[in-house]
């Protein structure tokens, strides 16, 4: 039997079905972030972006995401190696790195639930930024350093 293709290729030589079958669905890249203005680290907080269904994990705009006002990026086997803020999780990111997907992830698994079930994905605790009062007020959702 082959390799699976996401260890038989390089990210660059990926088809773009296959490129957008490593992203797990977790919705952490989504989680807004706050940097610190005195030394740059980088905080995740539980607020999602708008466009992001908490429930599935998925963006309800995916398609549009790269000219919406919010102008999410689009991750690409050249930019992947310097967004730094992805969660150390991400599929890409392991792969970039030379790492292996954890067997949680559902191209190993087979089961596209099993990144919600290993408590990978934000389902459990997002909330939208569409239901905070002020959405520029993150710093009472702040969770941490890193994801």
């Amino acid at each position: 039997m082959s390799e699976p293709f996401w260890k038989a290729k390089a990210l660059s030589e990926l088809s773009a079905e296959e490129w957008e079958s490593l992203c797990d669905a977790c919705g952490r890249c989504c989680l807004q972030k706050l940097e610190h203005e005195w030394d740059g680290t980088l905080y995740y907080t539980s607020v999602a972006c708008r466009h992001l269904d908490t429930e599935s994990c998925s963006c309800v705009r995916y398609e549009e995401r790269v000219t919406l006002p919010e102008q999410c990026v689009q991750l690409t086997p050249e930019n992947v190696h310097q967004l730094t803020w992805m969660p150390t999780t991400c599929a890409y990111r392991i792969l970039a790195s030379g790492g292996e997907l954890p067997e949680w992830h559902p191209l190993v698994s087979g089961n596209p639930e099993s990144v919600h079930e290993a408590g990978i994905s934000v389902r459990s605790y997002a909330i939208s930024e569409s239901q905070l009062d002020d959405p520029d007020d993150l710093e009472p959702f702040v969770m941490g350093r890193a994801l």
